[in-house]
């Protein structure tokens, strides 16, 4: 056993506190919120359950002074996923400084008994695989993967070969890979199924090790020469809800094939001056007495990063990348499951056969046989973000993170 190797076992064996979302929420606030609590787990939790648990992905460049300390700061707040980036977000003279520190932060974060929130890091090229994981120390133990940028069936394999011989020198603990769906054969109309296609054939091979299908956006954007406004969601921005339809149907599939595919980034977070109305109704707010905070959304435009987490629910899209830990509670509220969506998702699984019956709240119809895998991810969603309590709504979950 090498050196390095009998620190990692050591830290392994090191009593660490179980990380769960919304663990800021303590005591009488989670008692008031929950009906039924979050579930602890860890990067041995099944497969399912830690795509799920991404929730908000928070990137943080590999350059920061303070990264150690950022991240335990983040996962007091309760960010449950982060990525140390080494690829947009560091100029190419930095690189070799920021994959020093990458390293180094993963090393001392194998020191601290509380939970850090699932790491991965992004690298620049496949080859970065094998060279992060070779200098790591004790940071191997916190390392849960990697996000592999520009991913499409011409880079794929590589990044691939290297995560899977990576996982085979690692078999104490599971190693998985990230793919960024952005390049512009995925965006070009004439080239899309057939990239796409090909890049279903490609992760198939390697489904154990692959955690969830990341989109971005951004560099989807960039094809055509567009950024959308922040009064606009990514779904008003047709040539890329087309992609994004199209990533779905490929890889969202819920009859085994497909992946847990996360939402793009929402690159605001300060005040401006608005062409359009606001899009947070004012009813709920003042149902829970809460319009000033209303305000204070909508001032640092969270108002469309709350219709776009909707959206991107709606297109069978779950979990954030964010850039800015503002977005992370916004994410996690509107991740939670609802009292009436449990109450649904129970009464649909507890019929073997078909039928149609009313909602236990009287006011929709529940088809069994149609509706089952929809009641199935969500009480899989319930164990890693809880049920809210009946009568709490995503206004009070949200005020009692920003405030906590």
């Amino acid at each position: 056993m090498t050196a390095a190797m009998a620190v990692r076992q050591e830290v392994s064996l090191h009593k660490r506190v179980p990380r769960r979302h919304f663990r800021q929420l303590q005591g009488p606030d989670a008692r008031a919120l929950f009906h039924r609590q979050p579930e602890p787990f860890d990067a041995r939790a099944d497969r399912e359950m830690l795509a799920l648990a991404l929730g908000a992905t928070l990137y943080v460049p590999a350059t920061r002074d303070d990264l150690t300390a950022t991240i335990v700061r983040r996962a007091e707040r309760g960010v449950c996923s982060m990525v140390i980036d080494l690829e947009d977000a560091v100029a190419d003279h930095e690189l070799a400084a920021a994959k020093e520190q990458a390293v180094r932060t993963l090393d001392e974060l194998a020191g601290h008994r509380d939970p850090s929130p699932l790491l991965f890091v992004r690298v620049r090229d496949a080859d970065t695989v094998p060279e992060i994981l070779e200098r790591l120390g004790p940071g191997a133990d916190v390392l849960t993967g990697f996000v592999f940028p520009k991913f499409d069936s011409a880079s794929g394999p590589k990044y691939l070969a290297a995560l899977s011989s990576a996982a085979a020198a690692r078999p104490e603990r599971p190693l998985y890979g990230m793919p960024v769906l952005e390049s512009a054969a995925l965006v070009h109309r004439q080239t899309r199924d057939s990239e796409l296609s090909r890049i279903a054939t490609l992760l198939a091979e390697h489904r154990e090790q692959i955690l969830a299908v990341r989109i971005g956006a951004t560099d989807m954007c960039a094809t055509f020469g567009i950024r959308r406004d922040r009064d606009l969601t990514i779904y008003d921005v047709r040539v890329i809800a087309d992609v994004i339809a199209d990533i779905v149907n490929y890889l969202g599939r819920t009859d085994g094939t497909g992946f847990v595919i996360t939402g793009p980034v929402w690159e605001y977070f300060a005040d401006h001056e608005r062409m359009f109305r606001p899009l947070l109704r004012t009813a709920p707010f003042e149902e829970s007495d809460a319009v000033p905070f209303r305000s204070y959304l909508v001032s640092r435009d969270l108002d469309g990063l709350l219709r776009e987490i909707t959206l991107d629910r709606a297109n069978g899209i779950q979990g954030k990348t964010v850039i800015h830990p503002s977005h992370v509670a916004a994410v996690h509220a509107l991740s939670v499951v609802t009292h009436e969506e449990y109450t649904d998702a129970l009464d649909i699984l507890q019929v073997e056969v078909g039928g149609v019956a009313a909602s236990g709240y009287r006011n929709k119809m529940n088809e069994m046989r149609p509706h089952r895998s929809w009641a199935s991810h969500t009480l899989a969603r319930a164990r890693v973000f809880g049920v809210a309590k009946k009568g709490v709504s995503f206004v009070d979950l949200l005020s009692a993170l920003v405030t906590a």
